[in-house]
């Protein structure tokens, strides 16, 4: 099964017959979010006009009525059950969506990242949860694989992941390397043609879901230098979950232990060369950085309109609580955050698809999108009132499940960390 019949793949497919000539940095030309001139041997965009253009905007309205009508209806029933419908899955697997990331000979969309950002951008206005289960396999479960594997493991993994048939899952973290992500203790020792892994993930994204499992361990001295990235398989030998998370939030999106008990993992499954797994691993979550921004601008741009809109009904004092001064620049300034935050997006989007080094700005964005991620979760709350506090409203929901956004793929605090490494190594 691929995406060939997909709703996206076929307005895809339109698209390119009818724009054959292309910016080799973005495989379509979707957006008109840049004008192009002429260079020697190339077309590449010079001129910036910020509106989409109308195949990218039947796009996003094609994603916006399948999010509308299928998803959001279940929303609670998420939320009360910790669980996505497979009805939502099986629709969401016509839809393409799994295949985002994945380019079109491996069966996925071959999309770039402007385009799969504008897409994140209307995943994001529904429930966290099932942002959370595409949006992890389609980038950090997915682009180590895309980026970094060989032929022989595309052509193995990429098809069915581009389906939806197998998920992806990214397993870095470990009870003593969170930040210190250099800090790993699972271990993996050569043994003939395998290598075999010992050790404990945890708070693993999508794991009862996963099928394939980008794997860091650690291959020879300890340190960023010893680690190698791996490819594993749910059924390998030696290979099970531990325990499940509780969270606060993302509910229908689980987390839980890898536990590796002497796991084989075939020699031709390592990721890239051995010894690269620690500067791979920061390339995936670079890569990602622009697709979560996206995915909290949906969000953020949900909140926005269900506040508008309350602060239009409610009456206080006589009159919508839009007209009070208090009520309003809290509405002007979660709307010029968010405004802030689409540009943003989308610059670094732009950048990663020109094929230029984001480490900076990748690190920046994820920063202010999470942040402005809370503080208009936080105001939406407020506007509320006390209805912003009942968990039969989905502002109470998307609070909870903003906050796990300044924690996970790289803290608040490490994102200042690069920032401020990277300021250093330019002035």
């Amino acid at each position: 099964m691929n995406n060939e019949g997909s709703v996206i793949y076929r307005l895809v497919q339109e698209k390119r017959r009818i724009f054959p000539t292309i910016c080799p940095s973005t495989q379509l030309v979707t957006l008109a979010l840049l004008k192009t001139r002429d260079f020697p041997g190339t077309r590449c965009p010079t001129k910036v006009n910020f509106d989409f253009d109308e195949d990218l905007l039947a796009l996003k309205k094609n994603v916006r009525d399948f999010i509308q009508t299928e998803v959001e209806p279940v929303a609670m029933q998420i939320e009360e059950e910790d669980e996505i419908p497979r009805k939502i899955i099986e629709l969401s697997k016509e839809m393409g969506l799994f295949g985002l990331s994945i380019p079109e000979e491996y069966g996925g969309l071959g999309i770039g990242m402007v385009e799969k950002c504008a897409l994140y951008e209307e995943i994001g206005q529904t429930h966290n949860g099932y942002t959370t289960l595409i949006g992890a396999h389609t980038g950090i479960g997915t682009v180590g694989i895309v980026e970094m594997g060989n032929e022989q493991q595309k052509q193995k993994y990429l098809p069915a992941m581009a389906a939806g048939e197998k998920i992806g899952a990214f397993a870095l973290t470990e009870p003593d390397a969170g930040s210190n992500a250099a800090n790993l203790k699972t271990t993996a020792v050569k043994r003939g043609d395998k290598y075999v892994l010992n050790g404990l993930k945890h708070y693993i994204t999508n794991a009862l879901d996963a099928s394939v499992f980008t794997v860091m361990a650690v291959t020879a001295e300890k340190g960023a230098k010893g680690i190698t990235s791996f490819i594993v398989e749910k059924d390998f030998p030696g290979f099970k979950l531990g325990k499940v998370e509780k969270k606060m939030g993302l509910r229908g999106s689980h987390s839980a232990e890898l536990v590796f008990e002497d796991c084989e993992v075939p020699v031709e499954n390592v990721l890239g060369a051995e010894g690269q797994g620690y500067v791979n691993a920061l390339k995936i979550l670079a890569n990602g950085r622009a697709g979560l921004a996206s995915r909290n601008l949906g969000s953020c741009q949900k909140l926005l309109d269900m506040s508008v809109a309350y602060a239009k009904e409610r009456i206080q004092f006589g009159e919508p609580i839009i007209r009070h001064q208090a009520v309003s620049h809290m509405l002007a300034e979660m709307a010029v955050e968010i405004e802030a935050l689409r540009s943003f997006t989308y610059r670094v989007a732009w950048m990663v698809d020109s094929g230029k080094k984001v480490i900076k700005e990748a690190a920046m964005l994820k920063l202010y999108g999470s942040e402005v991620y809370n503080r208009v979760a936080d105001k939406a709350v407020q506007i509320h009132g006390g209805l912003g506090y009942i968990s039969d409203y989905p502002v109470e929901r998307f609070f909870r499940d903003a906050r796990i956004t300044r924690i996970y793929e790289g803290t608040s605090e490490i994102q200042k960390n690069i920032i401020a490494a990277q300021l250093e190594k330019e002035y």
